[in-house]
């Protein structure tokens, strides 16, 4: 029994699996599941399609058996369903038709279904669907009850960020060949010089590739709340006064320097302010026209230009700063393929781009990452006036509750798929990997989920950029 090819599908998402099961001589139909058993060949074999229409099969070493017997009890078996099948006829006697007949199963009526095997040949389009495929693993020797697992293409991508651990040439490759399907190129750091080394790696390797091809994503840095420049980290201790100032170049044991002239205008006393998404937090005690004075709440070190956000507040900056479209016309310059946008908080944000991108005649998709408290309420016109959503769950959390977040994942996934957009879900999904070789059951799990719930990419960000593994 020749299973290289067994079934294909004119849906896009079809699962196939094959797996040896006990010699009952029957198929049925059932909650559009075809079952099919034959007993007639050396080992026997279970087909699952989840789909609602089957094309065609495929043997060429087995003629399969038919008698009157088995059609009656074939016909016995079938279950109430809605079933529609396209027959392919076979040319000459190299396989012969199974002889259940009929294509339609309704409530009230059952009937045998007719599948007939065929070689690719026999028509264009199976030649082509069955390329699409790139078929199923031969079987060899199957031990019974043993599922065997399929070689079709992986349907959720990976997108890697690169930065110090894998910008060579070596790493690059290595990425690839390992699965990743698309090159982040984080704006936040790094300059024009060190971006554009990596889009000519990437160019290359496409160049190159026969079979794999690796998208670009340049991820705009956004308007990012920071602090200042510290000669040397600062260990923050519970319940010690500290304070941020608006003024530029400050940098002490007790007080440091933000980027953002309105910070002080948009806390409030008793405001919560979190360092890099929540690994420090910090309560505002007082403040004046220049100063908020904090105690620290949970302590830690706290290192040069770190991302401060306000817990249930988005600072009051544009979406796209000036520096971002300084990094929008470099990646229309390398033809990027897709633009990962910060912080959007309204379609208004979506347009402008689009219409920018438009006069420049650059096809460019837009991903909008879903990350502040001001675009929940606008998900629905955003995600409309995009070509897709990023769920990034590091600066959510800061400024939401964090139990929150995996209702809004699932939320923001769902949206998507609804609209027919891409969805990735970002931040945090092997950050143990950074330093230990191997992932944590957790990390396992919240990847699992995030596939299941239908998203289209995980990214990686510290895992790749400056990563151990």
């Amino acid at each position: 029994f020749d299973a290289t090819y067994v079934c294909y599908s004119c849906l896009l998402r079809t699962s196939v699996t094959l797996a040896p099961i006990s010699s009952n001589r029957h198929f049925h139909i059932s909650s559009n599941l075809l079952y099919i058993s034959l007993s007639h060949l050396p080992q026997i074999y279970f087909l699952s399609l989840t789909m609602s229409q089957v094309v065609a099969t495929r043997s060429i070493q087995t003629t399969l058996p038919s008698s009157g017997s088995t059609h009656d009890r074939a016909q016995k078996l079938l279950k109430p369903s809605t079933f529609a099948s396209k027959v392919f006829q076979p040319k000459g006697n190299r396989c012969s038709k199974l002889v259940f007949r009929s294509s339609r199963i309704s409530a009230r009526k059952s009937a045998p279904v007719e599948v007939v095997p065929v070689s690719p040949e026999d028509d264009p389009k199976v030649e082509e669907h069955l390329q699409r495929l790139r078929g199923v693993q031969p079987f060899g020797d199957t031990s019974n009850g043993i599922w065997s697992k399929p070689t079709v293409k992986r349907k959720t991508k990976i997108v890697c960020t690169i930065g110090p651990s894998t910008d060579t040439k070596e790493m690059i490759w290595k990425l690839a060949e390992a699965g990743m399907n698309v090159a982040r190129l984080n704006m936040s750091h790094g300059d024009h010089a060190s971006h554009q080394k990596v889009i000519d790696l990437v160019k290359e390797y496409n160049a190159q590739s026969k079979d794999n091809v690796i998208a670009i994503m340049l991820d705009t840095k956004g308007p990012e709340v920071r602090s200042g420049d510290l000669p040397q980290p600062i260990n923050l201790a519970t319940g010690q006064e500290f304070t941020f100032t608006i003024q530029r170049g400050v940098g002490t044991a007790d007080c440091v320097s933000v980027n953002y002239d309105d910070f002080v205008n948009d806390v409030a006393e008793g405001d919560m302010i979190l360092v890099d998404g929540g690994m420090m937090s910090l309560m505002v005690k007082s403040k004046t026209e220049t100063l908020v004075k904090c105690e620290v709440v949970d302590g830690g070190e706290l290192k040069s230009r770190r991302h401060l956000n306000v817990r249930g507040k988005s600072a009051t900056l544009p979406s796209i700063t000036e520096k971002d479209w300084d990094d929008i016309k470099f990646g229309v310059d390398n033809k990027v393929d897709f633009y990962a946008v910060s912080f959007v908080k309204d379609a208004e944000v979506v347009h402008e781009l689009k219409n920018y991108l438009k006069s420049c005649d650059a096809d460019i998709h837009v991903i909008v990452k879903i990350e502040s408290a001001d675009s929940i309420p606008n998900l629905h016109s955003i995600i409309t006036a995009s070509d897709g959503a990023m769920v990034a769950r590091g600066d959510l959390g800061a400024e939401l509750p964090i139990e929150e977040v995996p209702l809004l994942q699932e939320e923001i996934i769902n949206l998507c798929r609804s609209m027919g957009k891409a969805v990735i879900v970002a931040t945090n999904m092997l950050e143990s990997m950074i330093v230990h070789p191997t992932p944590t059951r957790a990390e396992v799990s919240d990847i699992a989920i995030a596939v299941r719930e239908g998203s289209d990419g995980i990214m990686l960000s510290g895992e790749t950029a400056h990563g151990s593994h």
